[in-house]
């Protein structure tokens, strides 16, 4: 990234560049410049939008949207820097209505005495209506600059009120090769960073750090940290040994309830229905990694078993049934190859959603021709009564007829006539399905087509 031929931005106190040595290393190295960003390249590209407007100190009112570790909160401490604007921060995890409150009214104080508020609201998807309602008057009056930074998705978590009034941009999660990079700008650093300590560190030692961190940027520096501490017993060098120490628990980004459990539990769905099963078996191992209640999935592979492959296969349910079964009997971690071994089967044999589709055209012909009667053939008839009024009268007993089929007996509604919901794929089990039905279909016609022309 070129470096910027601005102005330099005007300073703001401690909130950047504190190089107190008992801060963390992942605050004592946050960026003090667009140009010492990492990542978000897209983002902050030179020319970009955002960028031209940071840089000239036009802040508008944002979501920023991204994985933990992106570089949300430096965005708004930079923001206030180059806006030269007073910075000030609230967490929706440990402010209530009162604290949001006050914090609007210091920033009105602030306004009228000709001074901006850069006011960054961090996990702002935990703000219910009622609070996020509370900023909408005073980013209209340009009191505040709203920065709120999710996690989670706010087409979901943030009420459409605040959404139209604020700019929604999105982070991406910062790639190994740019955290590889933060971490040698803080090994060089003398002054805020690790420099000082003449650690010895291999480039393998940096991208496993690196990789370790997993897009988050403070993580790899939090676990470089650890690692120098660890190597001062070792002469100054972080060994093979010292790392395997520091990445023994690796935990992946993952979360049971939002945005990336949906998208993953999506993925492992769809690979299923295209017939991958080395994808398919991927994401259920991702899933399984970060924790996902394995229920759910043995419940989520049995509607694949109905939804995608349906009668292509039928051995598809019982299967998955037998799966599902075999977890709860065997727990984890030996009951997850049941799991394993039906993802692989499910991406692997024929699929049809002929079965899902029929059903949904006929729950559509209830909905739309209401309570119909049942044909006067078709009805029991236990009494006299009954019979005498017609019910039962004309049945035909298929397995006396021809074939075992009376071809030219209706079972529907009158009203309604024959309607044609299940339409078989030419694929697996179904494609001698298809073959039949076709066959019947075409002489039940045949044989309706007689029955007007005889009378």
């Amino acid at each position: 990234m070129s470096r910027r031929t601005t102005a330099q931005p005007p300073d703001t106190g401690d909130l950047l560049g504190d190089y107190a040595p008992s801060r963390p290393l992942a605050e004592r190295m946050r960026p003090r410049e667009l140009d010492d960003m990492v990542g978000q390249r897209r983002l902050l590209a030179p020319g970009s939008a955002l960028r031209r407007a940071v840089e000239a100190g036009r802040i508008h009112s944002m979501v920023l949207w991204g994985p933990p570790g992106c570089g949300k909160t430096t965005l708004a401490l930079l923001f206030a820097r180059y806006a030269d604007a007073e910075f000030r921060s609230v967490s929706a995890v440990l402010s209530g209505l009162p604290d949001v409150r006050r914090e609007l009214a210091d920033a009105a104080a602030r306004f009228a005495n000709g001074r901006r508020t850069v006011l960054f609201v961090d996990e702002v998807h935990r703000f219910n209506k009622t609070q996020q309602d509370a900023f909408l008057p005073h980013i209209e009056r340009g009191t505040i600059i709203f920065v709120g930074a999710t996690t989670e998705n706010p087409s979901f978590e943030l009420n459409s009120a605040l959404l139209s009034r604020c700019r929604v941009h999105v982070l991406d999660a910062v790639s190994p090769e740019d955290i590889a990079e933060a971490l040698r700008r803080a090994l060089a650093d003398g002054e805020r960073g690790l420099g000082d300590m003449g650690l010895d560190v291999s480039d393998e030692a940096l991208h496993e750090i690196a990789t370790a961190a997993d897009g988050d940027v403070r993580r790899g520096l939090t676990l470089l940290e650890i690692a120098a501490e660890l190597a001062q017993d070792e002469g100054g060098v972080i060994t093979t040994t010292t790392l395997a120490q520091v990445l023994a628990d690796r935990s992946r980004r993952f979360d049971k309830g939002g945005e990336q459990f949906y998208d993953q539990i999506s993925a492992l769905h769809k690979s299923v229905r295209s017939s991958n099963p080395d994808a398919a078996l991927y994401w259920l191992a991702r899933m399984l990694d970060g924790g996902c209640d394995r229920s759910y999935l043995a419940r989520r592979m049995t509607r694949m078993a109905v939804e995608d492959i349906g009668l292509a296969d039928p051995r598809a349910l019982p299967m998955a049934l037998d799966a599902w079964d075999t977890f709860e009997r065997l727990g984890s971690p030996e009951g997850e190859l049941a799991l394993a071994q039906l993802v692989l089967y499910l991406a692997s044999t024929a699929k049809s959603n002929a079965a899902y589709v029929a059903y949904k055209k006929a729950q559509a012909d209830v909905r739309e021709h209401g309570t119909q009667e049942v044909p006067l053939h078709l009805r029991n008839a236990p009494t006299k009564l009954m019979k005498d009024l017609g019910y039962a009268r004309g049945y035909q007993y298929d397995h006396d007829a021809d074939a075992g089929i009376a071809l030219d007996q209706t079972a529907f509604p009158d009203a309604m006539g024959e309607r044609v919901y299940y339409e078989p794929v030419p694929r697996g089990l179904e494609l001698k399905l298809k073959d039949k039905l076709d066959s019947l279909r075409a002489a039940r016609a045949a044989a309706r087509d007689d029955g007007r022309a005889e009378t």
